[in-house]
């Protein structure tokens, strides 16, 4: 008897989902940084377990937090998180013991209808109190009453293995999705695109990194490296000034911290140049949005 499922993350934005996912699939597939809209696409993280009768496959999605869109880009976030309500065997829905817990409460009545079953992670118990932690697991099991609460620190890795075994316990009888060897359904190229974005929300401030994009032009593999060439895509020539800096000096070291990762996550050496082009409609445009994932 194999069990696999689809088990999709959702919830608001800054409350955890991607760290929770990386910790659980044991990669780091999900950028993580303290602003909001870290995440803009949906990321598969596949890992297996069990044995002989009892193996078992999960398929995890990490989603963009819920918010109301401002524009085409953020519209198509709101479809990927949409997308995985609609087609789980499973919803994790993260919240957290800092923000309201009413916020996007359309979202909230949906899980109350949804015929899978539906765990509640509460994260960042590591910064609250108990007496918090027990008002907010009785708040959440009144809200869904057919869900399970799991209060939980991502970040520590307190109860992550808690809330794997409650989602083991409720996979279905399924033969594998994915090959047991595969980990992830994106490719090198995203990846790369991914951990440049990420340098882009740690070393720049205020409208910046909402306003980037990151394509790769070129993701060659040879014997002893990978040669990359990305475009960092802005809205205004400002922009473009401020992503670059006074003689380079941000783009180098936006660069090189973004170089050092990806030989981290690639285990090879990498040769990386990046370029900064203007495209002032890129957040709108549906030709642009799906030449960088965003539209079928």
């Amino acid at each position: 008897m194999h069990r696999s499922g689809f088990v999709n993350i959702i919830g608001n934005p800054n409350v955890g989902k991607s760290t929770l996912m990386n910790a659980m699939v044991g990669e780091k597939l999900s950028i993580v940084t303290a602003k909001a809209q870290t995440t803009r696409h949906r990321i598969m993280g596949i890992i297996n377990g069990g044995e002989g009768d009892s193996e078992w496959q999960i398929v995890f999605s990490d989603t963009p937090g819920i918010l109301k869109p401002s524009y085409r880009l953020q519209q198509n976030m709101m479809n990927f998180v949409d997308g995985a309500i609609g087609d789980a065997d499973i919803i994790l829905y993260v919240t957290d013991t800092v923000e309201k817990a009413d916020k996007n409460e359309e979202y909230v009545q949906k899980l109350q209808r949804i015929d899978c079953p539906v765990i509640v992670v509460i994260n960042k118990i590591d910064i609250s109190d108990q007496e918090k932690v027990l008002e907010l697991m009785k708040y959440w099991q009144d809200r869904i009453p057919n869900a399970q609460i799991i209060p939980a620190s991502a970040q520590e890795r307190f109860n992550v293995d808690n809330i794997l075994d409650a989602v083991v316990s409720r996979l279905p009888e399924c033969p594998p999705w994915y090959d047991k060897d595969a980990f992830t359904d994106k490719n090198l190229r995203f990846f790369a695109s991914e951990i440049i974005r990420e340098q882009i929300l740690l070393n720049y401030k205020e409208e910046i990194p909402y306003c980037c994009e990151v394509g790769i032009e070129q993701f060659k593999e040879g014997a002893e490296r990978y040669d990359i060439s990305a475009i960092i895509y802005v809205m205004r020539e400002s922009q473009k000034g401020i992503i670059i800096g006074k003689g380079g000096s941000a783009l180098k070291r936006t660069g090189t911290a973004a170089r050092l990762e990806m030989e981290d996550f690639f285990q090879k050496k990498v040769f990386l140049q990046i370029f900064v082009k203007v495209d002032p409609d890129w957040r709108e445009d549906r030709k642009e949005l799906r030449k960088f994932g965003y539209e079928d």
